[in-house]
């Protein structure tokens, strides 16, 4: 049986807020771990970061490049 593409609405959604919720719990648990400001600091910027590398990839090249 093939995967064909996602298209309905409330599923999408439950798989977006998976993702929080996979993130949400990763970021809790690197923390929980040692927690200190500066691990805060670099996990945000880490997933900054790869967001910004996520758009430039996926929109930025695709529309200018």
């Amino acid at each position: 049986m093939a995967l064909g593409d996602l298209k309905n609405p409330r599923a999408i959604y439950a798989k977006g807020a998976l993702f929080v919720l996979m993130g949400t719990l990763s970021a809790g648990l690197l923390l929980a771990d040692a927690f200190s400001w500066k691990r805060v600091v670099l996990l945000w910027i880490c997933v900054w970061a790869f967001c910004r590398a996520y758009y430039f990839a996926f929109y930025v090249v695709e529309h200018y490049v």
